[in-house]
């Protein structure tokens, strides 16, 4: 079968290897991949920019897969099933693990980043860990994990009704904490620094606030609001600036929820934050609850996950075209097919 593995910046590989044996130790599932999300995680990865990381390393967490065989103890599906893959796990079950929050635990794996991902045409995993739906395309079931980031965030946020939501970095995980805050009934402001995202953003989601984060952005948001600030501020931007900026955006009593990462300090004044009681949250991974509830969320058409593919390319394509995502127009989400 083919492989193809990012082996060191910049630089791909193409390997022929022995598929998978079908008779699986205790747990475990044969996979055939079908559609692989490129995440920033990716692309970031190819340009020596993601912390965390090792290499070589086979890219691809965010999955469509079908079960091709089963380990005889395995219920959870069927040979034949289509799946999106939760691809995170533990491999040790720590503090964190035991009190419920297994997206943060001290020994997380995640695929493609701590061990080898889905730039295969097979792989095994731990069948727990797959979400089985054959009412959802292969497209649908590649976009839940990078939606399970942002219903994550949103509920690390505790959103209300009476809710002013910010939302800074118009890619597809800020696109999806935009649909879910909104399924939260708050009003949501959408925030970014280009004309293009802020268009597409309004045509996926509706949002009719919008700012271009390179105007006077306390001065908006103080006219939109009528003098007031957002309650809760979501940054999936990774972007230092912008996430040390957003203390100066948020109303007393606010809360922000860092999404996106770099590699660095965040500083900020204490006394104006002490100031206005802020609430600082990180916001990592997803749960596996989140997964379930956006597959029945997409079946019930309160979710739209494919509006935000605007790339497309085979698999094969890999070494040649992925380089090219950096200069391809309006990018969104790039889709990798088998």
């Amino acid at each position: 079968m083919k492989v193809i593995r990012l082996k060191e910046p910049g630089t791909w590989e193409c390997l022929e290897v022995k598929k998978p044996t079908e008779e699986l130790s205790s747990g475990n599932a044969l996979l055939k991949v079908k559609r692989i999300g490129v995440c920033g995680t990716d692309l970031h990865a190819f340009k020596g920019q993601q912390p965390f990381f090792s290499y070589p390393r086979i890219l691809g967490h965010e999955l469509a897969v079908e079960v091709v065989a089963i380990a005889e103890d395995v219920t959870n599906v069927v040979v034949g099933d289509s799946c999106s893959v939760e691809p995170y796990y533990n491999t040790i079950i720590g503090q964190a693990v035991r009190r419920g929050k297994t997206n943060c635990g001290e020994h997380l794996q995640v695929l493609g980043v701590h061990v080898d991902g889905g730039m295969q045409e097979y792989f095994v995993y731990p069948a727990k860990f797959l979400h089985a739906t054959n009412s959802l395309t292969d497209d649908e079931l590649a976009m839940i994990e990078p939606l399970a980031i942002g219903c994550h965030a949103v509920d690390r946020a505790n959103i209300d009704e009476d809710d002013i939501v910010l939302v800074i970095g118009l890619g597809p995980i800020g696109l999806g904490t935009i649909q879910f805050a909104q399924l939260k009934g708050a009003r949501v402001i959408a925030m970014d620094i280009d004309d293009a995202k802020l268009k597409k953003c309004h045509e996926i989601t509706n949002v009719t606030d919008t700012i271009n984060a390179l105007g006077d952005i306390e001065e908006e948001l103080t006219t939109l609001l009528n003098g007031d600030l957002p309650t809760v501020i979501l940054d999936a931007t990774g972007n230092a600036t912008s996430m040390m900026n957003t203390f100066k955006y948020a109303a007393a009593g606010g809360t922000i929820v860092f999404i996106g990462l770099f590699m660095g300090d965040v500083v900020f004044h204490d006394p104006s934050f002490h100031k206005k009681e802020l609430t600082l949250k990180a916001s990592r991974a997803a749960l596996s609850k989140d997964f379930v509830k956006i597959i029945k969320l997409i079946e019930a058409g309160k979710i739209d996950a494919t509006s935000f593919i605007t790339h497309r390319m085979n698999f094969n394509e890999i070494p040649k075209a992925f380089g090219k995502l950096y200069e391809a127009k309006n990018l969104i989400k790039a889709i990798i097919e088998f």
